[in-house]
């Protein structure tokens, strides 16, 4: 965005930002927000004179009912008790997505934390633990979601079946090139994908998308994915993250003490760690969507790579694990 929209989206941001009370508020440049700006149209963090700063976001018109869903599930989550979720907050007539001059606002709590060393987090076994921790409970607090707040349960299959066929078209190199792990998926994880146990998954389970302070979680934030999924989602998304940033995480102390948390807790069924190496791969096929929307060369050839690594290694990760 240019310095002129910028600054004419920041004045209706203002002026937004008295729906919920903040008078004489001011942009607040100093504060670093977390997450990805992709998630709305335009953001910026509000301060009022003896308020807490409040993030306040600008909505596209087609994404109004999918962001209400997510509010009316945080809110539920956090009536549940799930700790690190901050609901969105209402305005002082009680709406929480208010139109003004035509455009389409929802403010949340600012949650200040402390930057991630992106060198040596994957070092920090307490991190693992606190991530499996918040998985645990959110399998709790989400085990009476109301019906009306349920998605259908998400297919990674299909979804890599619609992604592979348009590969096939506009990508043939690489589909051919990854034609082996397609067939490796089919293989052993299409047999049984839709025998797995489902659950409410946050469905952007990563370290980017946890607001952390020195010692552990202040927030976990970009719920735009959740949903209904298979139960060991999240955490095959978080390994495959940390994958992805280097190999040697792998079996490095933020995965190996997550996935022993998560085993002594007991939420996920034997079933679902049977196939955590083959559910990582999968998941894997929907950052490499992304990386072909923005056309960037280099992911789609480090991703490639990385999926054709977890499978040539997929007999020896879950011994590694214990799994």
């Amino acid at each position: 965005m240019d310095t002129r929209n910028s600054t004419l989206m920041e004045e209706e941001a203002l002026r937004a930002a008295a729906l919920w009370g903040l008078d004489a508020a001011v942009i607040r440049h100093d504060l670093a927000i977390s997450g990805s700006p992709e998630r709305s149209e335009f953001r910026c963090v509000v301060g009022g004179a003896g308020r807490q700063p409040v993030l306040l976001e600008s909505i596209r018109r087609q994404d109004l009912g999918h962001k209400q869903a997510v509010i009316d599930r945080l809110d539920f989550l956090a009536r549940q008790g799930l700790p690190y979720v901050h609901p969105y907050k209402r305005t002082t007539d009680g709406r929480h997505i208010p139109s003004i001059e035509g455009r389409f606002w929802q403010a949340s709590p600012y949650v200040p934390g402390a930057p991630l060393d992106r060198t040596r987090y994957a070092l920090d076994g307490w991190r693992g633990e606190t991530m499996a921790d918040f998985l645990i409970r959110l399998r709790e607090a989400s085990q009476t979601l109301p019906e009306e707040l349920s998605t259908p349960v998400f297919s990674i299959l299909d979804y890599l079946d619609a992604l592979t066929g348009t590969m096939e078209k506009r990508e043939p190199l690489l589909h051919e090139r990854l034609a082996p792990v397609t067939a490796f998926l089919r293989e052993r994880l299409a047999p049984v994908h839709d025998s797995l146990p489902a659950a409410f998954c946050h469905g952007d389970f990563h370290p980017l998308n946890v607001i952390w302070s020195k010692t552990g979680i202040r927030g976990v934030i970009d719920w735009e994915f959740s949903g209904t999924k298979p139960e060991c989602y999240d955490a095959a998304l978080l390994i495959g993250c940390l994958g992805m940033e280097s190999p040697d995480n792998l079996d490095g102390a933020m995965v190996m003490e997550f996935i022993r948390h998560l085993r002594a807790a007991r939420v996920l069924s034997d079933a679902s760690w049977r196939v955590l190496v083959e559910m990582i791969i999968a998941i894997r096929f929907g950052w490499l969507s992304e990386w072909l929307r923005k056309r960037d060369t280099e992911m789609i050839e480090l991703e490639t790579v990385y999926m054709h690594l977890l499978m040539d290694h997929a007999e020896d990760l879950p011994g590694i694990w214990g799994c």
